[in-house]
């Protein structure tokens, strides 16, 4: 005979006094003051996401210093380009970010 576990539905949900792992970690962040670095290490990791594999396939270079994205791209119409929207550049990725993390882009 086989014994079938079941559970019972009030202790599915969550307890009042639990946290979520995504809150601890923005908890864990702002203590220590790392929510910037933070940012700025995902903006580097996931720039091919952000701008697309076209734009990430020409870029040799990127980092985030002082709230300045300096960026290295080999393609100089892609740079061109990329410098007559800056604006338009720079709100697309805090947008992405979901928070004010560049204020300027720098094009080496």
């Amino acid at each position: 005979m086989s014994q079938v576990y079941r559970f019972k539905s009030e202790h599915t949900g969550r307890r009042a006094d639990t946290t979520t792992v995504k809150d601890a970690i923005n908890q864990l962040l702002k203590t220590y003051q790392l929510q910037t670095r933070f940012n700025e290490t995902y903006l580097e990791a996931f720039w091919s996401r952000m701008m697309g594999q076209a734009i990430a396939s020409r870029t040799n270079r990127l980092y985030v210093r002082d709230r300045k994205l300096h960026i290295e791209i080999s393609s100089a119409p892609l740079r061109n380009e990329l410098v007559n929207a800056k604006q338009k550049l720079i709100q697309l990725v805090n947008k992405d970010m979901g928070s004010e993390v560049i204020d300027d882009v720098v094009f080496i």
